[in-house]
């Protein structure tokens, strides 16, 4: 199971996402007025698009929505956010991608700068682990909501790259071209799912055991409540015993 996944489990065993809802939301609206500065028609505009869909999956109201929009096209007055990615090890070498909106460059910089060094992690060139991933779309399933065969074949007929077993739940993985195809294909089949995103993908895994793996979950926690951080991504791996103690 890739990190992108493992994170995921972790923060929903910790109840993170339920007790960070208003956080998810404003990290969404940011995304929404960033994406609107190509064009507020969503229909043209894929970036924005893809942040509407991924705020509607949220349960966001129609309205925050509009605003937003309207922020980043300038009919409403908004905050100009600039973009920014750092990357970086954590503890026992797992690489780190961190994705930015901030008003603040300076802030930014010295707050993602002090969570690495307070946790065993160092910064990085740009570069530096960027290579290690690769842009895709992953749209996560559980076991009990569809099985192999039918989900195969969506995959096949709307242009997915895979189907992975993860466990407890499928795993399909798209070219970013391909991902609303897929995406509302399974939709259309009346298939929930967990997860639907367009995401950065690790090409290798870094095993994590005992300390190191507790210290880059707490890393992760730490990069994931400054507000300007808007994703995170690693290829750590860890066993389910270790994700278990880590969750705790």
């Amino acid at each position: 199971m890739s990190g992108h996944s493992k994170w995921a489990t972790i923060k929903h065993k910790k109840g993170a996402l339920d007790a960070k809802r208003g956080k998810i939301f404003t990290r969404l609206l940011k995304e929404i007025a960033v994406a609107a500065k190509g064009g507020g028609n969503p229909d043209t505009n894929a970036r924005l698009r893809t942040a509407v869909a991924a705020a509607k999956a949220e349960n966001m109201p129609q309205d925050n929505i509009k605003r937003g929009i309207q922020r980043g096209t300038g009919e409403l007055e908004g905050v100009n956010y600039e973009e920014i990615s750092f990357e970086g090890y954590g503890p026992g070498g797992a690489a780190i991608i961190v994705d930015v909106l901030t008003d603040n460059r300076n802030r930014a910089v010295s707050e993602i700068r002090h969570a690495f060094s307070k946790h065993n992690g160092n910064l990085g060139e740009s570069g530096s682990v960027r290579f290690m991933f690769s842009k895709k779309g992953v749209i996560a399933i559980d076991k009990d909501a569809a099985g192999e065969e039918q989900l195969m074949d969506i995959v096949l007929e709307h242009g997915g790259d895979d189907l992975n077993d993860e466990g407890d739940s499928w795993q399909i993985t798209t070219d970013p071209s391909a991902f609303e195809a897929v995406r509302d294909a399974v939709k259309a089949a009346g298939i929930a799912t967990t997860s639907a995103e367009v995401t950065m993908l690790p090409s290798t895994y870094t095993k994590l055991e005992g300390a190191p793996a507790n210290q880059m979950i707490r890393l992760l926690e730490v990069l994931e409540d400054l507000d300007d951080v808007q994703n995170l991504y690693s290829n750590f791996d860890m066993d389910a015993d270790q994700m278990e103690q880590a969750a705790g």
